[in-house]
């Protein structure tokens, strides 16, 4: 398994060994004992699998608080996505940068992505499934999320998204959920 830092501490790009032949291929997409030698240790505790069938629909950007904030591993399954991550841990050193991933069934490459950051991604085709694995539970009470075009993060999208769930349309902005207090990892 090859490991890539990117710009921001934590969020790795992580793309899995992929053994081919005439039968198609085979990859490890998670294995205790090949992240513990990359000096990765998490316990993950759910698998969780989206599916959206039309180019530009966009999820996000989610997160959970303490005491449930989670840890994510994501990668693509079907079709192609630009996954994006935000740093919304106040007093980090990168705090409001974002970095983005395309994330493919053909290139199998997945995303690490740490407590403390907002996640989301934007389809890039049709048919797309995403699949990732959280390193805690899914809580109603600790779910958030922040405006996927907020002004002061300024994600460079490819392009304007064309479906948007209700909930990730009206979102607050990033500074609303600071002056609230809403953001304890």
């Amino acid at each position: 398994m090859q490991v890539t830092q990117t710009k921001l501490q934590g969020v790795l790009i992580l793309e899995p060994k992929v053994f081919g032949d005439a039968r198609g291929w085979f990859m490890e997409t998670w294995s205790a004992r090949k992240f513990q030698a990359a000096g990765l240790t998490m316990e993950f505790v759910q698998d969780n699998q989206s599916y959206s069938a039309h180019k530009g629909t966009l999820r996000g950007l989610h997160y959970q608080t303490a005491p449930f904030a989670q840890l994510k591993l994501v990668r693509c399954t079907r079709g192609k996505l630009l996954d994006v991550a935000v740093d919304i841990r106040e007093g980090s050193e990168t705090f409001k940068q974002w970095v983005a991933v395309e994330l493919t069934a053909e290139n199998k490459k997945q995303l690490l992505i740490p407590r403390g950051f907002a996640h989301g991604f934007l389809t890039l085709t049709d048919d797309v499934e995403i699949q990732y694995k959280t390193d805690n539970f899914y809580a109603p009470d600790c779910d958030g999320n922040i405006r996927w075009d907020d002004a002061e993060i300024k994600i460079d999208w490819p392009f304007e998204p064309t479906i948007l769930a209700d909930k990730d349309a009206k979102a607050p902005t990033l500074r609303e959920r600071l002056e609230r207090g809403e953001l304890k990892f």
